[in-house]
């Protein structure tokens, strides 16, 4: 038996050759470029493979980091040093890594050209007291730690010294992460660079101004929960009429991983994307006006700014 599908409204039909033309030339100029990228890549990642790293705090992000890193051969293992708090858990991880771990964060960080601070932002100034007496001009500190200036982990360290914080999320692990940088005063253009190839093997990364820092936490970085909360009341949906849940659940991921390609590949703005998906007095309209008299978008939106003020608060305090 056949199925039949609405067609789409010529504003939809022409949305979508639009897009597929724009996909195209972007694929064929992608294609160009991809040698001269992969070489590129190979170089930089022989460079920095040569760095000593001391992942300072790892932790939840700084083990999904470590891990990213030593998946992507960006650095050898024999050059990487991380810090947790236990002993019990540092040989663990030792010996789950390959890599030296320890509870020492002075002798971690006086043994690296690259410090990451991944520990919590309360501790910040404890460790950066720790290890003071290992900073010079010649090290560079990467830290993640959420809400925590540059400037006041310039103060700390005592010496002019390069800061630049970096705000990652949790698909960093797999390699489809965001991450935003902001550099502190005296960060070269160099050592930015070299910070963007390190989060650009675990995503796509950029650049902002520190005033953005909290807003970048509270989306791309707090995002990934409200996509899950979304994806798991959409798999609910698909149960509750009549889907299996593990296909209702992959049908939503997969879905969900598809329209943010779109965005990302086509460059079209989310509304046109949604535009073409929506036919007139078709299925999909019904669903988007249930979605806007339930408030979906406005409590996203109120998320984000809530999320940001909380950043805010901790950064103050």
């Amino acid at each position: 038996m056949l199925t039949s599908f609405a067609p789409l409204s010529p504003s939809g039909f022409f949305a979508t050759l639009r897009m597929t033309n724009h996909f195209y030339k972007k694929r064929r100029k992608e294609t160009k470029l991809m040698a001269k990228k992969k070489e590129n890549f190979k170089q930089d990642q022989a460079a920095a493979s040569n760095t000593k790293v001391a992942m300072l705090g790892a932790g939840k992000m700084g083990g999904i980091l470590l891990q990213a890193f030593l998946k992507n051969g960006l650095f050898r293992p024999e050059n990487i040093r991380a810090t947790v708090q236990h002993e019990e858990r540092a040989k663990m991880l030792a010996g789950q890594w390959g890599v030296s771990v320890s509870t020492d964060n002075l002798a971690a960080a006086r043994n690296s050209d690259l410090i990451l601070l991944g520990v919590k932002p309360q501790t910040v100034p404890e460790v950066l007291a720790q290890i003071r007496p290992a900073l010079t001009a010649k090290k560079t500190i990467i830290s993640f730690a959420a809400s925590v200036k540059t400037s006041a982990i310039e103060k700390a360290a005592g010496v002019d010294l390069a800061v630049i914080r970096a705000m990652p999320n949790t698909p960093s692990l797999l390699g489809c992460g965001a991450t935003a940088l902001c550099r502190g005063k005296f960060v070269t253009d160099e050592q930015l660079a070299v910070a963007e190839k390190v989060f650009a093997s675990v995503g796509r990364t950029v650049t902002v101004d520190e005033k953005h820092m909290d807003a970048v936490t509270a989306l791309s970085a707090s995002g990934p929960a409200y996509i899950y909360i979304i994806l798991e009341s959409l798999a609910e949906g698909g149960v509750k009429v009549g889907l299996p849940r593990d296909i209702a659940t992959l049908l939503a991921a997969q879905m969900t991983l598809g329209a943010a390609t779109m965005v990302l590949e086509t460059g079209s703005h989310p509304a046109l994307l949604k535009d073409a998906v929506t036919t007139p007095a078709g299925c999909t309209i019904d669903g988007i006006l249930e979605l806007e008299e339930g408030g979906l978008r406005v409590t996203l939106i109120k998320a984000v700014m809530r999320a940001a003020q909380r950043a805010k608060e901790l950064a103050s305090s």
